[in-house]
Order: structure tokens, then sequence, then C-alpha cells
């Protein structure tokens, strides 16, 4: 970390506290800091040399980082990283939508302030989106994410054994599916899925009429027995076995997308198979963070997120 500066200053009589992007110590990162004091003394040349000594390292924030290129599509995150050195947790965000829309600074963004507040660097990723890419594309890129995380883990000094990837809605379902498959390289710490889908066929089961994203992401035309076993395969119920990381599912308890039982099946399998998963309800809570917001008696729940995530990362 940056301690002391010496640079030089021309045509500035004074300035007083505050901040300015230099390259960091890797050399491939600007790096923001907040400088405490300046002191201002003559050089030879005739100019005024500018001492200045670092309080210490803003938090950083990085918008559309490319993590991934494919189908002619380039896929980015936006990064937050904490004050001090690292390793820091982490936190991979992925957004909904109902699989067909949403971005990664929408939905997801209601937890951006309670994990940073926390000490998380976090991750809010993009993905590719339905209809113009059916499932399971989109799982591919939240994997591949999870990789691009640990691979520049060093560059953003994030501790690879203390990441949680968290989605809700749509992203919730990927989270779920991602964490529950564990692909080779995506292994995480933690899960964190809000009012995701878990089993496709017990949902459509409820739905009446079935949603036309859900129609949109598989690119089918009706739930019936020649479709049932892509719906199988994308449900993270039929991945459930005891080695999968510890899960945290929140769902408001009148979700009128999402059936609730949703969370409470997904919870009942994973404990029956000897996996750690514990269910938040947010009573009379509705569907959506963004419908959570300006009701006060749901916000308990950014508390409840990060006391899990502090806990369950630091055993």
């Amino acid at each position: 970390m940056w301690s002391v500066y010496s640079g030089e200053l021309t045509n500035h009589a004074r300035m007083s506290q505050s901040q300015y992007f230099i390259a960091g110590p890797s050399g491939d990162l600007k790096m923001k800091i907040r400088w405490l004091s300046l002191t201002l003394a003559r050089s030879s040349r005739g100019c005024a040399t500018l001492l200045l000594c670092v309080v210490a390292a803003a938090a950083l924030d990085f918008k559309d980082i490319p993590y991934r290129a494919i189908d002619g599509v380039q896929l980015t995150v936006d990064v937050h990283l904490p004050n001090g050195a690292g390793p820091f947790p982490a936190a991979i965000l992925v957004h909904g939508g109902g699989w067909v829309a949403g971005d990664k600074q929408q939905y997801i963004t209601y937890i951006f302030e309670p994990l940073s507040n926390a000490g998380f660097a976090w991750f809010s990723i993009n993905y590719r989106l339905a209809p113009n890419y059916t499932f399971p594309a989109d799982a591919e890129d939240v994997e591949e994410a999870i990789r691009w995380v640990k691979a520049n883990a060093a560059k953003y000094h994030v501790d690879t054994n203390r990441i949680a990837l968290i989605g809700e809605s749509a992203g919730g379902h990927l989270v779920s599916f991602v964490g529950a498959r564990q692909a080779p390289g995506t292994r995480v710490a933690a899960v964190v899925s809000m009012y995701g889908i878990h089993d496709f066929i017990s949902a459509s089961l409820q739905w009446k009429p079935i949603p036309t994203e859900i129609m949109q992401l598989f690119g089918i035309k009706a739930v019936d027995a020649d479709t049932a076993p892509v719906l199988i395969r994308a449900s993270p119920v039929t991945y459930v076995k005891k080695e999968m990381p510890p899960f945290l599912l929140m769902h408001g308890s009148k979700d009128e997308d999402v059936p609730y039982e949703q969370s409470v099946e997904m919870c009942q399998k994973m404990k029956q198979s000897g996996a750690s998963c514990e269910l938040i309800t947010i009573e009379g809570a509705p569907h959506g963070m963004d419908h959570w917001e300006p009701n006060p008696q749901f916000l308990w729940y950014k508390k409840a997120l990060v006391d899990w995530l502090q806990k369950t990362l630091n055993k």
C-alpha cells in the first residue's frame, strides 16, 4: 500500500484534503487515494513540490470490466473494493429480470451498500439474456464469472476461500443452479438465493398461466412431457448433494411471482441430503427487493444477509 507520495505541483497555490487517482503499487490499477495534508516547498527549478501524506486507500469502484467475450457479446462486471489491503471476502452478484431483462446495476443494487459497509469486495455481473440466448448460456456466464474472479484474486485482493455467490429472482435460480452443480473451477464458499426458482416442474404446476419468460428461457412453446426433461435439467433440486456449499435462501411469504414453497422445497431437500441450508422468511413480503425497499418492516433482511455471510465465511 502507498504511505507517502512526492510529486510536483505547478500552477496551484494551495489545495485542501482531496482525492486523486494514481497508479497503484502493482502498476495495473488506478487507485483512488485520500490525502491528509500537503506541504509546499520551492525546488531549485522554481516550481512547487507537493508532499502528500496518505491517510488510507479509499474504497475503489471499477465499472464495465470485461470478464468474458462469447457469441459476439462482451460481458462485463462492476467491481467494488473496500478500504484496506485485504485479502477481502467477496460476493459475486447476479441480478434478476426474468432471465430476459435486467442489468448489473438493476434489482441487485439494494445490497451493494450493506456489503460495502461490511467490508466485502463485490462483483456485479452481466450475463447473456433470453430469448436471444437460451439456458444454459446464462448459467455458463455465471460459472465463467466465478473462474474470472478466482483468476484475478491477487489483483483485486480477494480471499478465494471466502467467495459467496448471491443472486435474486432469476439470478437466484442461476446461483442455486451453479452452486449446486459445481462445474470445475466454480466451487464457492457460500450461496445466497433470494426468491429464486429451484424446481421448474413444481413451479409450473402452481403457475396459472406459466410465465412467458419460462418459454423464452428454454426456447420452448409449452411445458409438457416433451419439454419436461429440459426443465428438470435446469432445476437446482436435481443437483442437491451433501457436498454442496452452505446455502441461505431468502423469500417473502407473499411472493406473487415465485412461489414461496420453492425455497421450502430446496431447503428441505438439502437438509435431507446432509447439506447445510437456512431459510429466512420475510413475513408478508412480495417478490423483489425493489418492493421491499419502501417498507421499513422488511429491511431487516439486509442485516440478516450480512450476519449470515460473516458467520458462514469466517468458519
